[in-house]
């Protein structure tokens, strides 16, 4: 692990600053599941004991080592993933919260996020993280459809989904949830009425995501053997997609992300801080990090076996740490920023690239339609936004 005083110098305040333009956060990662999920490619798994001590303790020890190097930041917010950390004891996520506060500042509107599967068993342990300091909630339902939960592998019925959202509802602040769409045998229509059903729900923030097949899950082996049938043709899936641009924009969610939804001002904080490009810790096994010390970005990447993790947090530092050169901090930030339908500023890509976005590209796509210039941004247009990878290369290919 690098000191706060033994990285390399910045060469200007803005690259020792830039962070700032993106906020700082804390990432806990949970690696258990209940079961594996056979499209997830998530670092997950399976376990029939877990010590949920020494999981606290190691959790507790990793957030005292980041203080140590990011003294004074303020901490705008914290995201429990998986996994299911809904499976952690409340306690364990309370403690977290409570050192993260001891350790750092935090913001007068922080974030609280915990993931959290709609299980019965589960949603009985809502009041727990309530009191531990969660307020909000991310719920995997991902569908409406009891037949597709069960294609899906999840252990959940819609109506266990939906009994545990009405509790969370009454539970938090703020409650999102997550559909998957393109599944085995969806039609657009029935895609349409179970979007439609789902924004009844009178939620302010929604997780839409196309289903994408794996390398190394279990969908992707059958998929490879030809076993996966049924999967939509892809113009039904782009219209799936077209479908819920205009049914969520007509119900006040638009999407602020390639994927992701919301009414004014009901965004995921943490999750801006990834797309706006700002550092945040990250814990747990194969949790990443971006970390700037005293000019120089690092990538920062633990281990990802859970037990690897925690014999290593045990011996010292248990990640590793990449420092980043200019032309990668830009890359990234482009490629995250533009996901963002604010888009980005080119004026940081330039300080941090240390030239500006290649003119050739830009006017290349411009022609094209695929990206806007306005008032000093530069986004990707409605029409490049589902082409967004390919619009992106064609600005970092020359």
């Amino acid at each position: 692990m690098p000191s706060a005083s033994s990285s390399p110098a910045a060469s200007t305040d803005a690259l020792t600053e830039d962070w700032r333009n993106g906020g700082f956060g804390l990432y806990v990662h949970w690696p258990f599941c209940e079961s594996k999920c056979p499209y997830c490619d998530f670092n997950s798994h399976v376990a029939r004991f877990i010590d949920h001590d020494r999981w606290e303790a190691a959790y507790l020890l990793e957030l005292e080592r980041y203080a140590t190097l990011t003294p004074g930041r303020v901490l705008d917010s914290i995201f429990f993933g998986g996994g299911t950390p809904s499976l952690m004891r409340p306690d364990t996520v309370g403690r977290v919260i409570e050192k993260a506060r001891a350790l750092w500042p935090a913001s007068n509107s922080m974030e609280v996020t915990l993931e959290a599967n709609p299980s019965s068993v589960e949603a009985g342990r809502f009041a727990g993280f309530s009191d531990a300091g969660v307020n909000r909630i991310s719920m995997g339902i991902q569908s409406l459809n009891d037949n597709d939960l069960r294609a899906l592998g999840r252990l959940h019925s819609v109506a266990e989904a939906r009994a545990a959202f009405d509790i969370a509802r009454d539970r938090f602040e703020r409650v999102s949830f997550d559909l998957i769409y393109a599944r085995q045998g969806q039609s657009v229509e029935a895609w349409r009425t179970e979007l439609r059903e789902a924004l009844s729900m009178a939620v302010d923030h929604l997780s839409l995501y196309q289903l994408t097949i794996e390398e190394g899950t279990a969908f992707g082996e059958r998929h490879e053997r030809g076993l996966l049938r049924g999967l939509p043709e892809d113009d039904d899936a782009a219209e799936m997609y077209f479908a819920t641009q205009g049914i969520c924009d007509a119900a006040g969610l638009p999407a602020y992300e390639v994927s992701n939804h919301a009414g004014e001002g009901a965004e995921s904080r943490h999750n801006l801080i990834y797309w706006r490009y700002g550092d945040y810790v990250g814990i747990g096994p194969g949790a990443h990090g971006r970390i700037t010390l005293n000019g120089q970005r690092h990538a920062v990447e633990n281990p990802r076996a859970p037990g690897a993790w925690l014999d290593r947090v045990g011996q010292g530092d248990p990640a590793s740490w990449e420092p980043l050169a200019p032309e990668d901090t830009a890359t990234e930030f482009l490629m995250m920023g533009l996901r963002l339908r604010e888009g980005i500023d080119p004026a940081r890509y330039e300080g941090l690239a240390g030239s500006p976005i290649d003119p050739e590209g830009l006017a290349y796509v411009a022609d094209l339609g695929m990206i806007e210039q306005e008032q000093g941004r530069l986004r990707v247009s409605e029409q490049g936004r589902p082409v967004l990878n390919a619009v992106i290369r064609e600005l970092l290919a020359r």
